[in-house]
């Protein structure tokens, strides 16, 4: 369904992004028991004192009086913090009410979607918040998506704006035949420092440009500098823009068994109620006092999206952004003499952080907070973190199509009974069943398919009636599509994912896209795309290829896939066959290749 699956997801406060939701039973509405499972609320018993069953998701009528609530509350404080300079909560209120105004004098409607194609700086939260301001949906979009993955995407969503950071104009440039894009507006990196004006600024923006050429040559005659976008709005009115429950925030796109993604539509109900079902749950942990979190994954992955763009904003908590988590020499730089009580990633940044000698060192004790999603925590990192930190990584299970949260482990592990491997309890106002084969609902120890409802599940995917009937039955259950077991005190564990998604470094790839992809190169016969298990990166795409031209190589196939797809879905492993395993139909039997490689590595 979208980004991780199996993984549990964010913690006390936010979940991880996706999984997919894969077709349900054909079965199932029409044999779906109305009968509850034993399972029905068992886990209000196992709840921490201070958290309530339910929240009232009508405390907020959208996410813009939510924004607008919390701008007027922490004017004064830091919100962002990136490159060494900082943004205050009054700063980006004034900011982003500016891009609103610019956004309505280019006709922008309410409903009208617009994307957004940019790393952690100032300019994501400032335009996030505007195009909400301005009655528009947000859709994210990965910056290092390839031409053929944007374009999709663009096409799909029919956006008619895109922000842009100028390292992807190109990028941008290639994807745009066929789509409806009609105003771009570019960036640089240094653009908001001190609003660009300043000496760092102007020179960080020529340092990429002209001595590290990180910014490909690019034609866009009509994009538009984000700078002017903002003096313009400066000096025009906000026309004000009262979005509803049931109005479409975000276009947040997943993945799915055909490998095109879909647009999860969340609406500013489902938002909002994810906002307050974490607050719930965490509030007594963090304070009204200034809280500082890290913040290396993407703000536009719905983990980092609503753990760290929008949950902390409802602490007034301090942002500080990682542009490029990968680079771990500069990371170190920019939290040296930094401070934060909260931080959240996926196992493999988890284990590149305790792999850094600096970081091992670091003084902890301000720590409060470690959340993990997107992907399993492996239990030598979990270990190694609280050995190293004094402090545990919270789980919590999530995905696109739940804004994200479905469950989260209690906050305080300290004091709470093993749990190890859960990924702990649904969420308040949250309802969750295990649905088995035969279409009626499971017991306590019995295995299912994960079912979810609750104010947070999705309106359903853009334009794709009959893909959201496969996953939302007449009754409002979500089928994620990930099999699990809820035990006595209502704790979930997974056992596995229904689907052939693989999931790597808590992103989800989707076999039918790699396939499809490779399947293109005219030296392929066939093609079966599988995950394997990986130490760092949870798992990594092996495929085997019958070949159609003898001289076909490893590198050749890895290269093709380097053109066409986001580099975590490149084959990291590639065997040639002389034939793949089929049915008597003749369709790749997936689960035989995976049988054998996972055969190859008990031994080891």
């Amino acid at each position: 369904m979208t980004e991780p699956t199996q993984a549990p997801l964010p913690l006390a406060s936010g979940a991880a992004a996706p999984n997919t939701a894969g077709p349900a039973p054909a079965a199932m509405q029409a044999r779906a028991p109305h009968h509850a499972p034993n399972t029905d609320g068992i886990w209000y018993a196992s709840y921490p004192a201070d958290v309530p069953h339910e929240i009232d998701v009508t405390q907020y009528e959208s996410v813009v009086q939510f924004f607008d609530e919390c701008i007027a509350r922490f004017r004064e404080r830091v919100a962002y913090v990136s490159v060494g300079a900082s943004l205050t909560y009054g700063e980006l209120g004034r900011k982003a009410t500016a891009f609103a105004a610019y956004l309505q004098s280019l006709g922008v409607k309410p409903g009208e979607r617009v994307a957004i194609m940019l790393p952690n700086t100032f300019q994501y939260p400032v335009s996030l918040f505007g195009i909400l301001k301005a009655g528009g949906v947000v859709v994210n979009v990965n910056p290092l998506y390839t031409v053929r993955e944007l374009a999709h995407q663009l096409k799909d969503s029919g956006a008619q704006t895109i922000i842009v950071f100028e390292n992807f104009a190109k990028t941008v440039e290639d994807a745009l035949p066929g789509t409806r894009i009609q105003n771009v507006i570019v960036t640089g990196l240094g653009d908001l420092l001190a609003n660009g004006l300043n000496l760092k600024g102007r020179l960080l923006n020529f340092m990429l440009r002209h001595v590290k050429k990180m910014v490909p040559a690019y034609n866009l005659p009509q994009a538009v500098p984000l700078l002017e976008a903002l003096s313009t709005g400066y000096s025009r009115p906000l026309t004000p823009v009262r979005p509803t429950h049931d109005d479409i925030a975000f276009l947040q796109y997943t993945g799915g068994t055909t490998g095109v993604a879909k647009g999860a539509m969340l609406t500013h109900k489902n938002i909002i109620a994810n906002l307050l079902q974490a607050k719930a749950w965490s509030e007594g942990q963090l304070t009204g006092d200034a809280e500082t979190v890290l913040t290396p994954l993407p703000l536009y992955h719905i983990y980092s999206l609503t753990v760290n763009a929008l949950i902390f904003m409802g602490l007034g908590g301090r942002n500080i952004l990682i542009a490029n988590p990968r680079d771990m020499k500069r990371v170190m730089m920019i939290i040296r003499h930094e401070k934060f009580t909260g931080m959240t990633a996926v196992n493999t940044l988890y284990n590149a952080f305790l792999e850094n000698e600096e970081f091992c060192k670091r003084d902890f004790s301000d720590l409060k907070l470690a959340m993990a999603g997107g992907m399993a925590t492996q239990k030598s990192v979990a270990e190694r973190f609280k050995a190293v930190t004094g402090k545990p990584i919270i789980e919590g299970y999530g995905l696109t199509e739940c804004s994200p949260i479905v469950s989260m482990n209690p906050v305080d592990l300290s004091n709470m009974r093993d749990f190890e491997g859960s990924i702990g309890l649904p969420a308040p106002s949250t309802q969750v069943r295990f649905r088995k084969d035969d279409g009626s609902w499971a017991n306590v120890g019995e295995a299912g398919e994960l079912c979810v409802k609750g104010p947070q599940v999705m309106k359903g995917y853009w334009n794709r009636p009959e893909e959201t009937a496969k996953v939302i039955d007449d009754d409002g259950w979500l089928a994620t599509g990930d099999i699990g077991v809820m035990d006595s005190r209502g704790f979930i564990r997974l056992i596995d994912r229904k689907k052939d998604m693989i999931l790597v470094s808590g992103f989800n790839v989707y076999p039918n896209e790699v396939e499809d992809v490779i399947a293109a190169h005219p030296d392929v016969r066939e093609v079966a795309a599988i995950g394997v298990p990986d130490a760092a990166q949870g798992e990594r795409v092996k495929v085997f290829i019958v070949k159609r031209n003898p001289s076909l190589t490893a590198e050749q196939v890895i290269a093709h896939c380097r053109k066409n797809l986001t580099g975590y879905k490149v084959p990291k492993l590639v065997e040639f066959r002389d034939e793949l395993p089929q049915t008597n139909v003749g369709k790749i039997l997936r689960r035989a290749l995976r049988d054998e490689e996972l055969a190859k590595q008990k031994p080891a």
